[in-house]
C-alpha cells in the first residue's frame, strides 16, 4: 500500500509551484533541443552564424523577468564570447539614439513571443537593417516569425502569472548560445564547450534532486518571515540579475516590497532601510574553481559580517558544504556546487519558492496576482 502510494503523481495546489517543479524537464527538454547527442550543431541555432559571425556588439531588448534573463545572458556574453552588449528595456529601445551602437546584433527575450514592446523593440531594429533574434517560449509566435533567427525555449505551457520555467530555460538558451558564440569566434575549444555541456547536462538532475528540501526549509522560512516590510536582494556579477528576478517575484506574487542590487552598492544609500523587519536576501555562491568568483564571495562575506553586527536579518543562499556564509545567516539554503554561470539556474529556484510561499502566508492567489497578466500585448 504505501509504495501504491509512493508511485502516484503528487497534486498541486497552484499552477505556480506545479511549474516549478516542472523545470528539470523544462531544462532537459531546452538542452536536447540545442545540444543534440551532447553536442551544439549550426542546424540548431538557424542563420546565427551567418547574422552574428563578426560582430563585436549585441543589444539585449526585453522586459520583467525576461530581462532578468538578459541580464545575466549579457555577463555571458561578455565573458565568454568577448561581445559588447547592452541590455535594454524593450520600452525604452525604440527612443534611444540610434548611434548608441554601431551596427549591433540585436536580441529579444519574450515568454509569450508576443509582448507589446518587445515586438516593438524588434520591429525597430529590423527597420534600422539590424540582425535580429528572438528567444520566446513560442516557436509559432510573432516574435519568433519576424526575427531573422528564431531561439525557442521548450519549457510547455506556462500557467502562472509568475515565470518559473520560462526564465531558467530562458538562461539555459542564452547559456547556449554563449557556447556557440564563442566556439564560432575562436574564445573556445571544442573540449572546452563539451565540458561545459556535460556540467549543463547535470544540471537538470541536480536540481531534481534538491527541490523537496528547498520546499520544506523555504516554506519554514517564508512562516519566519511573513511579517517583514521589505526585502533587499543582493548579488555581484552575473548573480545581481538574479537578486533583480527574486525581488520582482517577491513584489509580483506576494505585494511586499522588494528591491535587488550589486551587494557593493548596499552601503551607497539603500543600507539606511535595512533592519530587522527588512531582511536581505544574500546570494552567496561561489564556483571554487573561478578565482574571480571567488573573490566576489569573499567580498559577500564580508559584507554579511558587517551587516550582523549591524544587527541585519540575513537569508542566504549558499553553495553545498559552505558553512562560512550559512553561520552569518539567520536563514539559509544551499545549492549543488556547478560553474559560475550555471549557479544563477540553481540559486533562482529557492527564491521562487520563497516568493511562492510568503505569497500564501498572506493569502494571494499566486498563480494571479492582482493588475497583472501573462502577456503584456499592449503598451
Amino acid at each position: 500500500m504505501i509504495e501504491e502510494k509512493e508511485r502516484m503523481p503528487r497534486t498541486y495546489p497552484h499552477a505556480m509551484l506545479q511549474e516549478i517543479y516542472e523545470q528539470p524537464g523544462a531544462l532537459v527538454a531546452t538542452i536536447t533541443r540545442y545540444a543534440p547527442g551532447g553536442s551544439l550543431s549550426a542546424e540548431s541555432f538557424p542563420c546565427i552564424a551567418d547574422i552574428l559571425r563578426g560582430r563585436q556588439r549585441l543589444v539585449i531588448a526585453a522586459s520583467g523577468s525576461s530581462r532578468h534573463a538578459g541580464l545575466a545572458g549579457e555577463i555571458m556574453l561578455e565573458d565568454f564570447a568577448g561581445l559588447a552588449v547592452d541590455v535594454e528595456y524593450a520600452s525604452e529601445y525604440c527612443y534611444r539614439s540610434t548611434h548608441t551602437l554601431h551596427d549591433p546584433g540585436v536580441l529579444v527575450i519574450s515568454q509569450s513571443g508576443e509582448t507589446a514592446d518587445t515586438l516593438a523593440a524588434l520591429r525597430e531594429a529590423k527597420s534600422r537593417g539590424l540582425a535580429t533574434v528572438a528567444i520566446t517560449n513560442n516557436a509559432e509566435s510573432t516574435m519568433a516569425r519576424e526575427a531573422d533567427s528564431s531561439l525557442p525555449t521548450i519549457a510547455g505551457k506556462e500557467t502562472a502569472i509568475p515565470a518559473t520555467k520560462s526564465f531558467t530555460t530562458q538562461l539555459s538558451v542564452l547559456y547556449l548560445l554563449t557556447l556557440y558564440l564563442a566556439r564560432l569566434g575562436g574564445r573556445m575549444t571544442a573540449q572546452t564547450v563539451s565540458a561545459h555541456l556535460e556540467q549543463l547536462e547535470r544540471l537538470p538532475g541536480l536540481l531534481a534532486s534538491s527541490l523537496e528540501q528547498w520546499e520544506d526549509r523555504i516554506h519554514e522560512v517564508a512562516r519566519e518571515t511573513h511579517s517583514a516590510r521589505g526585502f533587499l536582494y543582493l548579488g555581484r556579477a552575473v548573480h545581481y540579475a538574479i537578486a533583480r528576478e527574486g525581488a520582482l517575484k517577491l513584489k509580483e506574487s506576494a505585494y511586499i516590497q522588494a528591491e535587488g542590487y550589486p551587494a557593493g552598492e548596499l552601503k551607497h544609500g539603500p543600507n539606511a532601510l535595512v533592519g530587522a523587519d527588512s531582511p536581505l536576501v544574500v546570494l552567496a555562491t561561489r564556483d571554487e574553481s573561478d578565482p574571480d568568483s571567488v573573490l566576489r564571495y569573499q567580498k559577500t562575506v564580508q559584507l554579511m559580517r558587517d551587516m550582523r553586527a549591524q544587527g541585519a536579518t540575513i537569508f542566504s543562499v549558499t553553495t553545498e558544504g559552505d558553512l562560512e556564509a550559512a553561520e552569518l545567516s539567520n536563514y539559509s539554503v544551499a545549492v549543488p556546487a556547478v560553474n559560475e554561470f550555471l549557479l544563477p539556474l540553481l540559486e533562482v529556484v529557492p527564491l521562487q519558492l520563497f516568493a511562492y510561499f510568503t505569497a500564501i502566508q498572506h493569502g494571494v492567489n499566486v498563480d494571479a496576482p492582482r493588475n497583472l497578466v501573462k502577456a503584456v500585448v499592449t503598451e
